[in-house]
């Protein structure tokens, strides 16, 4: 059968994540879905859960927004997971109703909601659109305590908080997310790359000059060679970002010249 590969760019925010893979059939063809074992499903569908929580945190927000955590006192805690997530959604509305009334921007927000595995106590992990103060934040919160800061970002972006906040979520969903984000812009192209060339790439991957020749304005993270023995060929995850103050220029869309 046909083989060709496939590159798809997801731009979030200043963050740009490449995947370079075969598809097996003719170009513009969707791949088909194979049926996975239960284990292998689930692991699969919390990866690709991890990997949207990235680029969604990424997209959505900046130094300017916050990270918080939601604690119970003793005599506060829920008694299962259904009343837990109920105060996660009473405490959501709550401050939608207070940025109304204070006339700011509509609530953008991610949720998480985790229980202990040691002492079973229930907490939530929230990263929220900024505006309001921590005083304000914690009288809206009268179950525990409130842990407050601001987002930090480095060449991963939030990454690590994304990654924290997939540990052991409860109910039916790995996390809950406002209406309103802003999904990443996603880029398609077909026969970007021939084998031979995703081969030599594969071999010099952690070659920074390589990958920043091929997305220019980009300054290179990481990247990530996978050999599928099944199918016998090559794949590629690669990571980049713009750093502060570098301003954004054209990724290179003609055909590209790897010197592999």
């Amino acid at each position: 059968m046909r083989c060709f590969y496939r590159e798809k760019r997801y731009y979030s925010g200043n963050y740009l994540e490449i995947d370079i893979y075969p598809v097996f059939g003719r170009a513009g063809q969707r791949r088909k879905r194979y049926k996975e074992t239960s284990e292998c499903q689930k692991e699969l569908n919390r990866k690709n859960a991890e990997k949207k929580l990235i680029r969604l945190m990424n997209t959505n927000f900046t130094t300017e927004d916050y990270k918080i955590e939601l604690t119970y006192r003793k005599n506060t805690l829920p008694e299962d997971d259904d009343a837990a997530l109920k105060e996660l959604r009473n405490f959501i509305r709550r401050l939608k109703r207070l940025r109304k009334k204070k006339g700011l921007p509509e609530l953008k927000y991610i949720a998480a909601t985790e229980k202990g595995t040691r002492k079973g106590r229930y907490h939530h992990h929230i990263v929220i659109s900024g505006d309001l103060g921590i005083k304000e934040i914690r009288n809206l919160w009268a179950r525990g305590i409130v842990h407050f800061s601001p987002l930090e970002f480095d060449k991963d972006g939030i990454e690590a908080l994304a990654r924290y906040h997939m540990k052991e979520p409860i109910g039916s969903k790995f996390f809950q997310a406002s209406r309103n984000l802003r999904q990443p812009e996603v880029e398609t192209r077909d026969e970007a790359f021939s084998q031979k060339t995703v081969n030599a790439m594969a071999k010099m991957c952690n070659d920074p000059a390589l990958w920043e020749g091929i997305y220019d304005g980009y300054t290179f993270v990481s990247a990530e060679p996978f050999y599928n023995d099944y199918n016998r060929h090559q794949y590629l995850t690669v990571k980049m970002f713009i750093p502060p103050n570098k301003k954004k220029r054209s990724v290179n869309v003609g055909k590209t010249v790897c010197k592999c």
